[in-house]
């Protein structure tokens, strides 16, 4: 079987990827996504070719539904110096690799992607901070359980694991704070640190 990542077009992906996910037919896929604006004509009019213009909304939901980063319905992502193959893009968009606009998309910094200007190369640096503040916080959560189930074990031979965790879970709800008030200063409101406390 072909893989999907690497057709031409995007309804040939979404095809694929139906398939390689278990859906048979494109009714299958329609009934799986939820909220209605996916039919199964939806569907086979975007596999055929037939249906070029299609909403964000649509594509996120397709997306969502088969369970494959978006990235990989939009670009041929396992040909990846390979141009763009949507539809309708300026040419500036266009003329993009799969791998340039993955990152731009993603807003990867250091990536195959170079930002055009420095609110663009700003905004790049503020998604990646949200996103490691993101991973600081759900290893504090795991590290805190870990906490929780060696204090409920009264095993006295983790006390000392305990206080090695505990002293981690400190450092990494300082790093945390430290980029929500970063993020904060840069106009990002409403963040919640690892703490629960709301910075903005």
């Amino acid at each position: 079987m072909a893989d999907f990542r690497s057709e031409t077009n995007v309804g040939a992906r979404i095809r694929l990827a139906r398939r390689e996910r278990g859906f048979r037919t494109t009714a299958e896929l329609a009934s799986a996504i939820p909220g209605g604006n996916i039919t199964e004509s939806i569907l086979e009019n975007i596999e055929s070719g037939r249906k070029a213009d299609f909403s964000v909304s649509q594509l996120l939901n397709i997306a969502r539904g088969l369970d494959v980063p978006l990235s990989m319905i939009l670009a041929p992502i396992s040909r990846p110096d390979s141009t763009l193959d949507l539809p309708n893009l300026s040419d500036d968009l266009a003329g993009m690799t799969a791998a340039e606009f993955d990152c731009w998309l993603s807003s990867t910094p250091a990536s195959a992607y170079r930002p055009r200007s420095a609110a663009e190369r700003e905004d790049i640096g503020t998604l990646s901070s949200l996103r490691e503040l993101g991973t600081l916080s759900r290893e504090i959560e795991r590290l805190r359980i870990v906490l929780e189930v060696q204090a409920g074990s009264g095993d006295p031979e983790l006390t000392e694991a305990s206080s090695e965790i505990r002293g981690r879970v400190d450092r990494l709800a300082e790093e945390a704070s430290r980029i929500s008030a970063l993020l904060a200063s840069s106009g990002v409101t409403n963040i919640s640190d690892s703490s629960g406390n709301t910075e903005g």
